[in-house]
């Protein structure tokens, strides 16, 4: 019984990412909120019907699509950012990660930066979250260096935003160049190394130019 119950599940697994892959393919083309259920089945090709047993609607399979991109991102944030790392080696490390992550799943990319401003609020609230999620990690991690010491909650939190939204930002740029031209994915490189490079420096002077009643 246990075993049957195992195959059941097992193709229940395999046909909800066929739903996923699926609409992943259709959404190179256009945004979640165009597109239909039945694009969807027809391409797994199964009854409409079906797909209810899986998600709730479209949205729903949207924010699934957003746990699929971002999720498996949170346990390498911490060890990309730890503050046992120097500088240097915490920027090239990021700029590493955004990089294979590009590569790797470049139709993921493709759909948070459409959708993260999209028309399907579940799904911007769903990226908006994980986002917060990773703001949060780095923030933990920045908040153990000792260049932070005297930092406030909110000084972190900002910072850890921006490195955050900087990474984001970078990992749009080497999707582009993935059609570019030889030489741009070493220039955004190069880019994105040096736009890190420019919060971090900035950041070691930040309480330095703090007026007094900011404190």
């Amino acid at each position: 019984m246990s075993h049957t119950l195992g195959i059941r599940q097992a193709q229940k697994q395999k046909t909800r990412q066929a739903f996923l892959d699926a609409a992943l393919v259709l959404l190179e083309e256009q945004s979640l909120s165009s597109l239909g259920l039945r694009e969807v089945t027809r391409a797994v090709g199964v009854a409409p019907t079906a797909f209810y047993r899986h998600f709730r609607s479209i949205a729903d399979l949207g924010v699934a699509l957003v746990d699929e991109a971002l999720g498996s991102l949170h346990p390498m944030v911490g060890p990309t950012v730890s503050a046992a790392n120097d500088s240097e080696e915490r920027i090239g490390r990021a700029v590493e990660l955004i990089d294979q992550h590009v590569r790797a799943f470049p139709a993921h990319v493709r759909f948070i930066a459409r959708e993260r401003h999209g028309g399907v609020q579940p799904v911007r609230e769903a990226i908006r979250d994980q986002l917060a999620r990773f703001t949060e990690e780095v923030k933990a991690e920045l908040a153990l260096n000792r260049e932070s010491e005297g930092w406030g909650d909110d000084d972190l939190t900002m910072l850890a935003h921006l490195y955050v939204d900087q990474m984001l930002i970078t990992a749009q740029l080497f999707l582009e160049a993935l059609e570019a031209p030889q030489g741009e994915w070493e220039r955004v490189t190069r880019l994105a190394v040096r736009q890190l490079r420019l919060i971090t420096l900035g950041s070691r002077h930040w309480m330095d130019q703090e007026a007094p009643a900011e404190r």
